[in-house]
């Protein structure tokens, strides 16, 4: 009697499908809430305040407020040139051999980042007390007080302060380059300063841009201090807006204003040029905050497709 061929044995069932369940973070809605309570209470109190906000709007566009804004970006950008060619300078000396050239820079970084600014900026704007004449042989040769203007005080207390710390971000990204690069060019014949030039500088951009753009949106908030020495910039024509037309808070928080728009078109420039700098040290480059924003929405429309 022949058996009878049993029926094959179904396929086992595949995987069942795991249900992902988001993880709900409560904590981050209830400091949302927080965060939110305390920005209405913040306004409503300023709300309440014998405040004339109509003046902000009013004086905004003013033509001395525009004078205010450009001479403080021109300001800030002198000074950041003062300060980044003699930062370069200073961190090639204070990284030399030569004791003498070190101690020199070591002695100018000591003395300037040891000091207030403010303090540094009416050293040079009444040193007219000490010396009443400054000669310089055939060169030049005029009284102190003709020779040392608002707009020269102000570049030298704010470009040799920044030397000082740009000393140390220059010289930090110059010692971040493997020392192998430096013996390498020179075996090869190149010079010392070729060698800075062409091979150790062009690296040590990575280490020493981000620092540096912090810098910049610093020396802009910083160049408020001038106002003390007469120079008319951002915030001392606010001032003097405010004493005449017997709204000097409303001038404050227009001078803020401004000072927020011009760091935060600053912050900006300054995370693209990290950017660039970050491709040869980077698997994949950092987001752009578009890319950043485009992101957060698709996650957040499958999530909610998904409920």
């Amino acid at each position: 009697m022949k058996k009878t061929a049993e029926p094959a044995a179904a396929p086992p069932a595949g995987p069942e499908a795991i249900k992902a369940i988001p993880v709900r973070h409560y904590g981050r809605y209830v400091t949302a809430v927080i965060a939110i309570a305390i920005l209405v209470a913040i306004v409503y109190a300023f709300g309440q305040g014998k405040i004339n906000w109509h003046a902000v709007p009013d004086y905004f566009f003013d033509d001395r407020i525009l004078t205010g804004v450009g001479k403080t970006l021109l300001l800030t950008v002198l000074s950041m040139v003062i300060g980044i060619l003699g930062g370069v300078g200073l961190a090639v000396m204070r990284l030399s051999k030569n004791p003498v050239t070190s101690s020199i820079a070591w002695f100018y970084i000591w003395f300037f980042r040891g000091t207030p600014v403010l303090v540094q900026l009416f050293l040079w704007f009444n040193l007219g007390l000490v010396f009443e004449y400054i000669n310089l042989g055939p060169i030049y040769k005029d009284y102190w007080s003709d020779f040392m203007t608002p707009l020269l005080t102000a570049l030298l207390g704010l470009g040799l302060n920044e030397a000082a710390y740009m000393a140390e971000i220059c010289r930090a990204g110059l010692l971040a380059v493997d020392e192998g690069q430096t013996e390498a060019a020179h075996a090869l014949g190149m010079s010392h300063g070729k060698t800075l030039r062409r091979i150790v500088i062009p690296q040590a951009m990575r280490v020493i841009v981000p620092p540096t753009g912090n810098e910049v949106i610093n020396m802009l908030k910083t160049t408020s201090l001038v106002a003390a020495v007469q120079y008319p910039e951002l915030f001392r024509y606010a001032q003097d807006i405010g004493q005449n037309s017997g709204a000097p808070v409303e001038m404050y928080f227009l001078a803020a204003a401004w000072y927020l728009i011009m760091t935060s078109i600053l912050s900006v420039g300054q995370y693209y040029i990290e950017r660039y700098y970050a491709r040869g040290s980077s698997r994949s480059l950092p987001p752009t905050p578009w890319q950043k924003v485009r992101a957060h929405l698709t996650t957040f429309s499958s999530r909610k497709v998904t409920a």
